[in-house]
Protein backbone atom coordinates (compact mmCIF):
# COMPACT_ATOMS: atom_id res chain seq x y z
CA UNK A 1 0.00 0.00 0.00
CA UNK A 2 1.26 3.27 -0.90
CA UNK A 3 2.15 5.92 1.73
CA UNK A 4 -0.39 7.08 3.77
CA UNK A 5 -0.65 10.91 5.13
CA UNK A 6 -3.40 10.75 8.39
CA UNK A 7 -2.70 14.14 8.73
CA UNK A 8 -5.66 16.36 9.45
CA UNK A 9 -8.06 13.73 8.57
CA UNK A 10 -11.44 13.07 10.82
CA UNK A 11 -13.38 9.88 11.27
CA UNK A 12 -16.39 8.53 13.02
CA UNK A 13 -17.51 5.04 14.23
CA UNK A 14 -19.03 3.00 11.81
CA UNK A 15 -18.92 -0.06 13.74
CA UNK A 16 -17.85 -2.05 17.03
CA UNK A 17 -17.61 -4.78 19.46
CA UNK A 18 -20.43 -4.72 21.78
CA UNK A 19 -17.54 -4.30 24.93
CA UNK A 20 -16.27 -1.10 23.48
CA UNK A 21 -17.13 2.61 24.50
CA UNK A 22 -16.92 4.42 21.55
CA UNK A 23 -19.64 4.81 19.11
CA UNK A 24 -21.41 6.72 15.67
CA UNK A 25 -21.70 9.72 17.93
CA UNK A 26 -17.90 9.76 18.89
CA UNK A 27 -14.55 11.87 16.34
CA UNK A 28 -11.79 11.72 15.51
CA UNK A 29 -9.34 14.14 14.72
CA UNK A 30 -5.60 12.89 13.22
CA UNK A 31 -2.33 14.67 12.68
CA UNK A 32 0.95 13.18 11.50
CA UNK A 33 4.23 14.13 11.94
CA UNK A 34 6.78 11.73 10.05
CA UNK A 35 6.02 8.49 11.79
CA UNK A 36 4.35 9.75 14.66
CA UNK A 37 0.78 9.46 14.27
CA UNK A 38 -1.59 11.60 17.44
CA UNK A 39 -5.25 11.97 17.56
CA UNK A 40 -7.92 13.27 20.06
CA UNK A 41 -11.57 12.01 19.95
CA UNK A 42 -15.07 12.51 21.83
CA UNK A 43 -18.46 12.56 21.54
CA UNK A 44 -21.02 9.99 22.92
CA UNK A 45 -19.74 7.65 26.19
CA UNK A 46 -16.52 9.92 25.61
CA UNK A 47 -15.35 12.89 27.48
CA UNK A 48 -12.33 13.02 25.87
CA UNK A 49 -9.89 10.45 24.52
CA UNK A 50 -6.10 10.26 22.91
CA UNK A 51 -4.39 8.43 21.15
CA UNK A 52 -0.37 8.12 19.82
CA UNK A 53 0.43 5.80 17.35
CA UNK A 54 3.72 4.74 14.58
CA UNK A 55 2.80 4.27 11.43
CA UNK A 56 4.25 0.96 10.62
CA UNK A 57 6.21 -0.01 6.85
CA UNK A 58 2.81 -1.51 5.52
CA UNK A 59 1.29 1.96 6.31
CA UNK A 60 -0.62 0.51 9.46
CA UNK A 61 -0.63 1.84 12.38
CA UNK A 62 0.10 0.75 15.93
CA UNK A 63 -1.49 2.53 18.59
CA UNK A 64 -2.30 3.26 22.53
CA UNK A 65 -5.25 4.83 23.49
CA UNK A 66 -6.76 6.05 26.79
CA UNK A 67 -10.13 8.49 27.51
CA UNK A 68 -12.33 9.40 29.95
CA UNK A 69 -15.80 8.23 29.78
CA UNK A 70 -19.73 9.71 31.01
CA UNK A 71 -19.63 7.58 34.60
CA UNK A 72 -16.11 8.74 34.94
CA UNK A 73 -13.90 6.07 34.17
CA UNK A 74 -10.49 6.34 32.69
CA UNK A 75 -9.91 3.46 29.91
CA UNK A 76 -6.74 2.57 28.50
CA UNK A 77 -5.70 0.40 25.44
CA UNK A 78 -3.87 -1.11 22.55
CA UNK A 79 -4.72 -1.51 18.87
CA UNK A 80 -3.57 -2.06 15.46
CA UNK A 81 -5.76 -0.16 12.97
CA UNK A 82 -5.46 -1.46 9.61
CA UNK A 83 -6.27 0.70 6.30
CA UNK A 84 -7.90 0.37 3.41
CA UNK A 85 -9.98 2.52 1.05
CA UNK A 86 -13.54 2.74 0.22
CA UNK A 87 -15.06 3.01 -3.31
CA UNK A 88 -15.42 6.61 -2.84
CA UNK A 89 -12.18 7.64 -1.82
CA UNK A 90 -12.52 8.05 2.15
CA UNK A 91 -10.22 6.23 3.87
CA UNK A 92 -11.23 2.96 6.68
CA UNK A 93 -9.25 1.62 9.65
CA UNK A 94 -10.41 -1.67 10.24
CA UNK A 95 -9.39 -2.19 14.09
CA UNK A 96 -8.33 -4.87 16.55
CA UNK A 97 -8.13 -3.83 19.89
CA UNK A 98 -7.52 -4.90 23.78
CA UNK A 99 -8.44 -3.01 26.70
CA UNK A 100 -5.33 -2.83 29.24
CA UNK A 101 -7.83 -2.41 32.43
CA UNK A 102 -10.80 -3.89 33.86
CA UNK A 103 -11.33 -7.18 32.21
CA UNK A 104 -8.68 -6.93 29.27
CA UNK A 105 -10.81 -8.02 27.05
CA UNK A 106 -10.20 -7.84 23.32
CA UNK A 107 -12.60 -5.97 20.78
CA UNK A 108 -12.80 -4.99 16.51
CA UNK A 109 -14.33 -1.81 15.25
CA UNK A 110 -14.46 0.30 12.28
CA UNK A 111 -13.80 3.99 12.15
CA UNK A 112 -14.41 5.81 8.71
CA UNK A 113 -13.22 8.89 7.31
CA UNK A 114 -15.87 12.10 7.84
CA UNK A 115 -17.62 13.94 5.33
CA UNK A 116 -19.81 16.50 6.24
CA UNK A 117 -23.33 16.56 5.06
CA UNK A 118 -23.69 20.22 3.17
CA UNK A 119 -26.85 22.00 2.73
Amino acid sequence: MAKIDYDKRRFHTWSNSGNGEVGEETLFDYHQQDNLVTATYKGGEILSGHLIAKVLPDQRLDMRYHHLNRSGDLKIGTCISTPRYLEDGRLSLDEVWQWLCDDFSCGQSRIVEFTPIHS
